[in-house]
């Protein structure tokens, strides 16, 4: 037994051993994710209609019993060109196609696709193009958005048969929805991970990815049930039963039948709500409040602007993009939010004066440094306006907007605080979905090549007038699967009811209005785009000419709205 003096030999203390950059723990739980994603993604390819080589089938058929009989039937107006024609205010938001008119009249059809105009280049619809028959546009439509209208108009015109159904029966609701759940369980589950066992450089690798795609998939499902084309629509066998069976059936009724049994616009509603949550700020607020009139002003100087937006006593904003693109683009109009005391507070305004022309290295880092500024600070305005119910960052706007929002902050506050308990009372939760947000925007990811250059105002340099307001990046098969067809824009805007996992075939179905080729380099896409700002959607281009006063035009120049554009060259 040793004495009670005696002095044990200190055992040598090792060298603390470095932390490696990804545990064992957080690399299992890395690998399994990305094995899971690449997993859905390739299941996503096969039923992903991104790149067609040919036209399916069945259109083939519809086809050619159009041509047989001389006629195709051209889609009725849609909810979106209603909702966009009638100047209201109404936050509901959601579409429903099942609203459409069923009974079509038959018009001739072009079956001749030589008299279409050539895509030789990106240049655009000029006034001296062929003028067409067709009724003017409203007044209270913007200018770019009468030139997609127009192109529409003309491709339904000549592909009404093929288009139509797409437009009108098909869903994204198979691929979307369990994409949906599998975005926003990850991104739960990453960001429990992240603050209990990862590091921070390892919480910034899987925000990069997968943390990025997962969030950008959010918003565009979501994004997808805001247009109506998420959920199953009503087959047009189910909708002669419903009249032949109750004629005097109302909308409503039709409404609750079409989903399941189920109200198809109070479950788009929810899911919109819900499933824009996990999140440090989100997606729900700009689409709730301002993408359907993003389709109607856009690019609209009087009410795309800052000022306007701000100030504004509508519920809906006037255009949401504005929240963005005030970032990197140039705008007319007035500076907002003006808040107490009358002094003007805009971060993204601050940051794009510091801009200098062809110093692209020097407006990324400002456009990044900016945008993820004004993040911060609407993630802290969530807390506030969950506490006060009110949002002060738009005072004249009516006590159903203010109510609205404090409902969905406060809902979304409570999960980011489960979020921030369940991973260990740390900040590195709320970082990676902070980090997931706002990465896929910013250079250099390459999801921020569309993001940036969705609405420019490129040229063909062929002439006044000849502004683009709108453009898509090609960028292969894998880059369409990553953004989720997010990339898609011009077609977007051109059929807004088109859900996500189709858009890609209206390249082939009307060849001759969209650029061909898969090859856009997305590093020389933003380098162009930060070397020099445009203004938004040919604000100050000329793109009066695009569509003339009396909605007409001729089908050479939307047909090259082939959008590509200066900004993929």
């Amino acid at each position: 037994m040793p004495s009670r003096n005696h002095v044990f030999p200190q055992q040598e203390r090792q060298p603390p051993l470095h932390r490696p950059l990804i545990s064992s723990r957080g690399s299992c739980a890395y690998l399994s994710t990305i094995l899971i994603i690449w997993s859905l993604s390739k299941n996503a390819c096969d039923s992903f209609s991104i790149i067609p080589n040919v036209i399916p089938p069945v259109y083939h058929s519809r086809l050619s019993v159009s041509i047989q009989k001389g006629y195709a039937a051209p889609s009725t107006s849609l909810a979106v060109s209603s909702m966009i024609e009638a100047d209201t205010d109404d936050s509901s938001s959601i579409i429903d196609t099942n609203d459409l008119v069923k009974n079509t009249i038959p018009m001739p059809m072009n079956e001749n696709r030589e008299n279409a105009s050539p895509l030789s280049t990106p240049s655009t619809f000029s006034p001296s193009s062929t003028k067409t028959t067709s009724k003017p546009a409203s007044s209270s439509q913007s200018q770019a958005s009468q030139w997609h209208k127009e192109r529409r108009r003309q491709m339904m015109s000549k592909y009404g048969t093929l288009l139509s159904p797409l437009e009108r029966q098909s869903s994204s609701q198979n691929l979307a929805l369990p994409l949906l759940v599998l975005s926003n369980l990850s991104l739960a589950l990453l960001s429990i991970a992240c603050g209990r066992f990862l590091s921070a450089p390892q919480i910034v690798a899987l925000a990069v990815f997968p943390g990025s795609m997962l969030s950008l998939w959010q918003l565009q499902i979501l994004h997808d049930c805001l247009h109506g084309s998420l959920l199953r629509k009503a087959s047009p066998s189910d909708s002669s039963n419903s009249s032949s069976n109750s004629s005097s059936a109302t909308i409503e009724e039709k409404k609750k039948k079409s989903w399941y049994a189920l109200n198809r616009n109070s479950v788009s509603k929810q899911i919109l709500f819900w499933g824009s949550m996990p999140s440090m700020f989100g997606y729900y607020l700009y689409l709730n409040y301002g993408h359907l009139t993003h389709h109607k002003n856009l690019g609209d100087a009087e009410k795309a602007s800052l000022a306007k937006l701000f100030s504004s006593n509508q519920t809906n904003f006037e255009d949401g993009d504005v929240l963005f693109v005030a970032h990197r683009m140039k705008l007319k109009g007035g500076v907002g939010p003006v808040m107490f005391g009358g002094k003007q507070m805009s971060v993204s305004k601050f940051g794009f004066n510091l801009w200098r022309d062809t110093k692209f290295v020097r407006n990324a880092i400002t456009f990044a440094s900016s945008f993820m500024l004004e993040r911060v600070m609407l993630i802290m305005n969530d807390f506030v306006v969950a506490v006060f119910g009110r949002n002060f960052f738009f005072p004249n706007k009516p006590l159903r907007f203010h109510r609205e929002c404090a409902l969905y902050c406060r809902c979304a506050v409570l999960v980011r605080l489960a979020l921030f308990k369940l991973g260990g009372c740390g900040y590195k939760s709320w970082l990676f979905l902070w980090l997931s947000e706002t990465l896929w925007s910013v250079p250099p990811h390459p999801a921020c090549a569309m993001f940036v250059t969705n609405h420019g105002s490129s040229s063909s340099g062929k002439g006044e007038n000849d502004c683009v307001p709108s453009s898509s990046t090609y960028a292969g098969k894998w880059y369409s699967v990553f953004t989720l067809g997010t990339n898609y824009h011009v077609e977007h805007h051109d059929f807004p009811n088109i859900p996500l996992n189709k858009l890609g075939l209206l390249r082939n179905i009307a060849p001759e209005y969209y650029r061909q080729g898969n090859s856009d380099n997305v590093f020389r896409i933003m380098k162009n785009a930060f070397s020099k700002p445009d203004y938004y959607a040919c604000m100050d281009a000329g793109v009066g000419g695009i569509v003339s006063a009396g909605g007409g035009g001729g089908g050479g120049g939307v047909a090259a709205a082939a959008v590509g554009t200066s900004n993929h060259d």
